[in-house]
């Protein structure tokens, strides 16, 4: 998984730092940052970051990878 600014499916925009693992078992998470508000910094698993979700019928990515810089 690249590093850049990804777009939630809901429109908010992230800037995805890297993928990690989980200290106990080893699961890949993804940490990024909100790039509105607080700006805060979260961690998903990366295959919820990686998912699909339907909407309207439509299967549409999660996140979707929009650039490289920050």
């Amino acid at each position: 998984m690249k590093s850049g600014i990804y777009r939630h499916y809901k429109g908010a925009e992230y800037w995805v730092e890297r993928v990690v693992k989980h200290s106990e078992t080893e699961e890949k998470l993804v940490v990024y940052q909100a790039l509105y508000g607080e700006f805060g910094w979260w961690a998903r698993p990366l295959e919820m970051f990686k998912e699909s979700v339907v909407i309207g019928g439509e299967s549409i990515p999660r996140f979707e990878w929009v650039r490289a810089e920050k």
